[in-house]
């Protein structure tokens, strides 16, 4: 998403938000069965599943955002494999929409599978998706520390190091 000419207000954002869920997939890959079906109290799920809940979500927010031009996922059926090229994509459909002349304060409403509708500013919506985002990769960190393995390094300026979008002056001497 760094690549976009003209960045977006929210590009860095939504960058982090699909280079982290990248990441920790890609950190997952090696783990068996067993280790993906970890669970951890007070978390979403197993790590299998927790993964599928971002993916999906992530689709579904886009889904909304872009007045179904990007379709919902079924979710269940995914692998890592499958989510994190699905990932990918997302990463290439966020930068579509944040290129876009957006409002903040724009009403988006979701029609529920129930019937139901919710109403937000599309502000708030987007903002959803990057938290959602990161309060269950923090989970998916827990469930591996718990199995003794080391999460990879996913916060903002780990991102921001890897795009080449910070710089240190050292301290005088």
């Amino acid at each position: 998403m760094a690549s976009e000419a003209r960045m977006s207000p929210l590009g860095d954002a939504f960058g982090h938000h699909v280079w982290a869920t990248i990441g920790l997939i890609d950190a997952c890959l090696p783990l068996t069965a067993k280790q993906l079906e970890t669970t951890v109290p007070g978390t979403y799920g197993s790590i299998l599943d927790t993964f599928r809940h971002i993916v999906g979500a992530d689709s579904s927010y886009l889904f909304v955002l872009t007045g179904g031009e990007v379709a919902e996922v079924d979710e269940a059926s995914l692998d890592l494999p499958a989510m994190r090229a699905e990932m990918v994509r997302n990463g290439e459909r966020w930068t579509k929409l944040l290129a876009r002349d957006l409002d903040p304060a724009a009403s988006v409403t979701r029609l529920r599978d129930d019937g139901s509708k919710s109403h937000a500013p599309l502000g708030v919506r987007l903002t959803q998706a990057t938290q959602h985002g990161t309060d269950h990769r923090s989970q998916i960190a827990t469930a591996l520390t718990s199995l003794g393995l080391e999460p990879p390094d996913i916060d903002v300026w780990a991102f921001a190091s890897s795009q080449d979008r910070i710089s240190v002056t050292p301290a005088p001497a």
